[in-house]
């Protein structure tokens, strides 16, 4: 059943036309995704689907019946009621049916229905009709309801009594969006909604939309979410729409493959006519060939030509380069303390930082990430234990509330202002490549947008070039094709990354090494993201089998030993793929290592100062891989070992 149509929508803003015959279709759980650009019109397409924004052409179509929920980018609940009293809102139906159910079971009880046969049976006659309507509705389940989507959404008991007034803008967010969730519409349009979510709570979002009885409609920048969640995807390019079947990473791959498609197409075409074209201007003129040239110049006329295939739309183009490297030993924590009082956040925090690490700090929020990256960074926030910088580390840092950009400045002075012996020209090529151009050099940062922001912090950032780079969630507000640049300047950088982050794809891409930091300490994993959610499963799994294997054997079923054998048999696959992995990667790197060991000995080579020193550091960079590489191998074959014996 199809619930929402749109066709050739057109919408401006004064002379600026933003949306130009967009089409699309949203049929019953569906799980579609807009994407595009930062400005591209995807928030305007979502308020003029539910009916927040007029539009100039085209039309919106819906079932009458339908049921829609809205969660606006940036919105939250204004309410006099506490927490609870505002979900149960959404069950008023429900507590209306129990009302009416209590007044019966009184009527019930009342002599003067009781002793009247036929009174009493009309009476039960209608509480069984409301407790099946009631039963069948989920009348019995919605506060139990109520509250696993509260917990899901890092509400628990002891908020409920507390007034809504009082949380935060983003605790207002997540309680609208519980609220959306239990409210259950038809179609639910969702603009952002993994805003002030942390991973923990995200990894509950996502279970909990797979399994959601009605449409969704998503605009977000979480690209781990969207392959999660969604199975189609419509581009919003150029004021158009394009639509692809998929996930995001799946839309990804198939907006590659159609491009050179289309690019091969239209050279096809464009040698065809260019044929049609030479025989025309050769033969028009010659008695003997002028019928064949002009049949070939109504071909020409009368052919709808492709036009070039669209390519990306402008990026912002950037790297990150380093002035001299670091020493190995970047950064090392020994026992730390953090916080910004007398009473620590977090404490007992240990970890190495060596160079060409790329770290992830990972961790729930409120949990300190941030206040560790300026502990380590200002040295403001750090109430005991010792952290050491290794030998010529030089850090950038940029921080998530972008607290440096000064207000009242222009775009090019924020830049320049800093780095005076620059020449205009080559800062104004700076801010070219991160998309300020002409006049856009001159707006003061106060005016800027959050993505715009980021961009200038970034461009900064890349000014310093520094050897560390410390980022605490850079990738906010970012758009997915700037992410996907940042991603790639990362990737290629020569030094050392600590990040926090709550972009998932963004860890799995950039981190080599995973720290998690609870109150209690740090716990390090050697991998991406998703290798440290596997190792916490396996660690959980584990837990609940030693668990269940110290219950009394009498309680002990044949069905646990056979579910302790399966997970044993998992895991010892799970090893064998990894060091099967390991070991391709350990040869390849030999390889490596043994290409430029010969190259060092041709004394072409070795006698030239000039091309000895980067093949030495980039031999010095493969062996710390290989060292690194080797050492997980080995702890993995041990864990091997004790599963085999």
């Amino acid at each position: 059943m199809i619930v929402l149509q749109v066709n050739n929508i057109q919408k401006s803003f004064g002379a600026e036309e933003v949306l130009s015959g967009v089409k699309l279709e949203v049929q019953h759980r569906d799980r579609v995704a807009l994407v595009g650009r930062n400005g591209a019109g995807k928030s305007t397409l979502l308020k003029i689907i539910a009916g927040e924004m007029s539009y100039d052409g085209g039309e919106i179509i819906m079932p009458k019946d339908l049921t829609t929920g809205y969660l606006e980018q940036h919105s939250g609940i204004d309410s006099p009621r506490t927490v609870w009293d505002e979900m149960m809102t959404v069950f008023e139906r429900f507590r209306k049916q129990e009302r009416n159910l209590r007044q019966l079971e009184q009527k019930m009880a009342d002599p003067d229905v009781y002793n009247d046969p036929q009174l009493t049976r009309k009476v039960m006659a209608e509480y069984d009709t409301l407790q099946h309507t009631f039963k069948d509705g989920g009348g019995y389940q919605y506060e139990s309801d109520t509250r696993a989507v509260l917990h899901g959404m890092k509400f628990y008991p002891e908020d409920y009594d507390k007034p809504v007034a009082t949380l935060s803008g983003g605790q207002k967010t997540r309680l609208m969006l519980a609220k959306l969730l239990l409210e259950k519409p038809q179609l639910l349009i969702l603009d952002e909604p993994t805003n002030h979510l942390d991973i923990e709570t995200l990894r509950w979002l996502e279970s909990y939309l797979k399994g959601y009885p009605g449409a969704l409609l998503i605009v977000s920048h979480d690209r781990y979410f969207l392959d999660q969640v969604v199975t189609t995807v419509y581009e919003v390019s150029r004021r158009r729409m394009k639509r692809f079947t998929g996930n995001y990473t799946r839309y990804l791959e198939e907006k590659a493959k159609q491009y050179e498609l289309d690019r091969k197409q239209y050279d096809k075409q464009q040698e065809e006519k260019a044929k049609l074209e030479e025989f025309v201007q050769k033969n028009i003129v010659r008695a003997s060939t002028t019928k064949m040239a002009q049949s070939r110049r109504k071909v020409l006329e009368k052919t709808d030509w492709m036009d070039a295939p669209e390519g990306d739309e402008k990026s912002a183009r950037f790297g990150f380069s380093i002035r001299r490297q670091s020493g190995n030993d970047v950064l090392m924590a020994d026992d730390v303390s953090i916080g910004y009082g007398e009473e620590p956040v977090a404490h007992n925090i240990s970890f190495k930082l060596f160079r060409g690490d790329s770290l992830a700090l990972v961790g729930p929020n409120g949990v300190g990430k941030s206040t560790l990256l300026e502990a380590i960074v200002k040295n403001d926030t750090l109430l005991s234990g010792t952290i050491q910088r290794g030998t010529g580390v030089h850090i950038g840092y940029y921080d998530q509330e972008q607290a440096e950009l000064t207000g009242n400045k222009t775009v090019l002075n924020e830049l320049w202002d800093e780095y005076p012996q620059v020449p205009e020209k080559d800062i104004r090529g700076i801010l070219g490549n991160f998309l300020f151009t002409g006049d856009d050099v001159l707006k003061p940062v106060s005016s800027l947008s959050g993505g715009e922001k980021a961009r200038v912090a970034l461009s900064k950032l890349m000014m310093q070039k520094a050897n560390v780079l410390i980022l605490d969630e850079p990738t906010n507000h970012l758009d997915l094709d700037s992410k996907e640049v940042l991603e790639a300047a990362l990737i290629d950088y020569p030094g050392t990354i600590l990040f926090v982050s709550h972009d998932r794809y963004f860890m799995n891409r950039i981190a080599t090494k995973v720290i998690e930091l609870t109150p209690e300490g740090t716990e390090e994993f050697l991998g991406d993201y998703d290798y440290y959610l596997e190792k916490k499963q396996e660690a959980e799994e584990l837990q609940a089998l030693a668990e269940e294997a110290a219950k009394p054997l009498a309680q002990t079923s044949r069905q646990t030993t056979g579910r302790f054998d399966k997970d044993i048999q998992k895991r010892e696959r799970q090893l064998t793929r990894q060091l099967a992995s390991l070991e391709a990667d350990i040869g390849e790197l030999d390889e490596q290592i043994a290409a430029i060991e010969e190259q060092l000995c041709n004394p072409e080579v070795f006698q030239d100062h000039e091309r000895v020193l980067p093949l030495q550091r980039e031999l010095e960079q493969l062996k710390e891989t290989h060292d690194r590489e080797t050492e997980r191998w080995v702890e993995l074959q041990e864990e091997l070992e004790t599963f085999m014996t």
